[in-house]
């Protein structure tokens, strides 16, 4: 039976997960990438909680002009400014499934340029 393109990103994604865990001391960075917008949270797997968040719909990211990968790069620096306030300054990078690529490769260069290790 052919799997669906969400059905093989899920298994991908549950396949990285088994791996990536976000701790207190190097959170999870996730990714969520739907058609139109895209989604990224820093989570604490142990205590269960989001540190930073960040999405395209965020106020000052939607006004921005662009493309699709030129927004990413915002919602990438604009997580990690969270996330530095937040005292988080490593994190683990999670795809969620998708390809490092695209989108996905842009908001984590954007990360890394406003000052996030991976």
């Amino acid at each position: 039976m052919a799997l669906t393109k969400n059905q093989r990103r899920i298994r991908i994604k549950n396949r990285i997960r088994k791996v990536v865990s976000g701790t207190g001391e190097r959170p999870r960075l996730a990714v969520f990438r739907s058609n139109k917008e895209i989604y990224a949270q820093v989570v604490d797997d142990v205590s269960g909680k989001t540190l930073a968040a960040a999405s395209s719909r965020d106020k000052d990211i939607s006004s921005a002009k662009g493309n699709k990968s030129e927004v990413a790069t915002l919602v990438g620096k604009a997580l990690a400014e969270k996330a530095l306030k937040a005292g988080v300054s490593t994190i683990a990078f999670d795809r969620g499934g998708y390809l490092y690529h695209g989108r996905v490769k842009s908001l984590a260069e954007g990360a890394r340029e406003a000052g996030l290790k991976f």
